[in-house]
Order: structure tokens, then sequence, then C-alpha cells
């Protein structure tokens, strides 16, 4: 039977993953605190100090290995660069190195902000990458130590990232939307609103694939909106499906009158043919992605 590593399993992707990955074989999962979000105990793996998961590695000797784990706080990052650069780059590369040492396989994710967002087309796999800020180019060194490890790796590159649970832009905006009748949302940044389960399923899927592919690939659901144009999509899903009584006002902002610490790319929708035909992959519309999340969560 499989057994399956999988780093971070309390996390936003980390629950779905470990929905997804259960039908493969044996899920042993890991977390920073050693318990799952129920408050199931579990195995401990601290990013924060790499040097540790070699022992955890060779005491589990996993058949896959899945990395969900990262510093994602994109803001904090420009303040906290040794913590994010060590969790998504150098624990990812000693992850890696191990992999490659003992023939197994690693799933780890990047992100959107590798890219400095100036495209006018969807992002490409073999695209130039510029992230704009130090969470994008943490995650950037962290695809880079896990080929150069050279062992087989599927990276996928995913965006806009959301579910059901944990914290989100889909969960803020209906916390917010309940107790506000007008909101200021960001419209000059375009990407793909995904799900995280539609990630997990799509990762399950890609690990049963009979081929022996070894890369990068993008990995979001399709179409494109803005930030305001999937807050208005959240709200008229919501108030369909009762979950809102009413949607507020949705007024349309640029980044500049909301400003942040680490800037974000302005256009990331990424190019999810490569996937698609790799692995015969059909992905959902970020629509039809947002009703399956607005459907559990009624």
């Amino acid at each position: 039977m499989t057994k399956v590593l999988l780093f971070a399993a309390s996390g936003q992707l980390g629950q779905e993953l470990l929905r997804a990955l259960a039908p493969l074989g044996t899920v042993v999962a890991t977390t920073r605190s050693g318990q799952l979000a129920d408050g199931t105990p579990c195995e401990t793996a601290d990013f924060d100090q790499p040097d540790a998961l070699a022992g955890l590695l060779d005491r589990v000797r996993p058949d896959w290995v899945v990395n969900a784990a990262a510093y994602t706080a994109v803001d904090r990052a420009e303040q906290d660069g040794d913590a994010a650069w060590r969790a998504n780059a150098d624990t990812p590369g000693v992850i890696a190195r191990w992999c490659a040492a003992a023939g197994v396989p690693l799933v780890h994710y990047s992100t959107d902000y590798v890219f400095d967002g100036q495209g006018t087309r969807p992002y490409r796999e073999d695209d130039a990458t510029a992230p704009l800020g130090v969470y994008g180019a943490s995650k950037l060194a962290g695809e880079d130590a896990v080929r150069a490890a050279g062992g087989r790796h599927l990276i996928f590159r995913t965006a806009w990232v959301y579910a059901a649970h944990s914290a989100n832009f889909l969960r803020t905006m209906l916390r917010v939307g309940a107790e506000r009748d007008q909101l200021r949302v960001v419209a000059d940044q375009v990407g793909t609103p995904t799900p995280a389960a539609l990630i997990a399923d799509v990762t399950a899927q890609v690990m049963q694939h009979p081929s022996r592919l070894s890369g990068i690939w993008h990995l979001t659901a399709t179409g494109e909106t803005s930030w305001h144009g999937f807050a208005e999509a959240i709200f008229g899903a919501a108030v369909a499906q009762g979950i809102l009584a009413r949607a507020p006002q949705v007024e349309a902002i640029t980044s500049a009158e909301y400003p942040t610490p680490a800037k974000r790319p302005a256009y990331s929708h990424l190019d999810v043919s490569k996937l698609e035909s790799d692995f015969g992959v059909s992905l959902p519309t970020w629509q039809q992605g947002l009703e399956r999340v607005i459907a559990e969560l009624r």
C-alpha cells in the first residue's frame, strides 16, 4: 500500500489533501503543532527547523512526499524575510534532497507571485519569472531548490486559493459582507480564484497517472477576474444560496487606493493547458469552483 507523507496537513490546502489523498493508501500527516485541525494528534514537523526533518523522513520512509507547507503572509514577509526564506526555500530544499537520494517523488506547490504581472496573456510555465517581493522570491527559490535536488518532482504553481474553511478572501468577504452595507475592493489585480479542494483533487489524480513526468505545471481553475469581480460573484452566490440575506454594495478601487507593504502582480492569470494535456485533467471555470465551495458552506 502506498504511504504518503503530507506536510502542513492542518492548513487550507493540507486539510483538502488529507481528504483527497486518503484513497491512495496511508497518509502520514504532519503539522507544526503535532495536531490536525480537528485536534487529532499527528506527526510534528517544524519548517523553522529544516535539519530536524531528515529524521522524520528516515523514520516514516514514505513512497511519496507532498509538501503543502509555506510561509504565505505576503505582506509580513517583507519584514520577516528570514522566516519566509526558511519555510519556502531552505526547507523544501532539505526535503527534496532527501527525496532525490531515496528515489521518492515529491509534490511541491508554488505561486503566481513568481511573475511580475506585466504579462498580456496567461503565463506559461516557461515564461520569465520576476517576483515583486520577498514572498514570491522565496517561493521561486524553493522551486529552484526542488529542481536542483535532481529527483522526480511535481511542482504545481497555483493562485488565489480559498476554501469553505481556514482564513481566505471568500471567508473574509462573507464575514464583512454580513456586517456592512458597502465595501471597497481592488479591481486592477486580475487572476484566477482557485478552490483548495480542486488543487487537492488534481494532485491525487496526477499522482495516480502512469507517466513518470517531472517538472512545473500551472494548476488553477480556468478564466480570470479581479478581486472586485470575485467579491461580487461571492455575494451573488451567497445570496442565491441563502447564506447572506442581501449583498453589500462593492465599490471598485485601485491598488494605489489600498496600499500594502508588498507589491502584488497586476495580472497573474496562469495558462493551465500543459497540465490538461500532460495528465488528461479537465479543470472547471473559477465560477464553477465558487459554486461548489458556496454549496459546501451552505
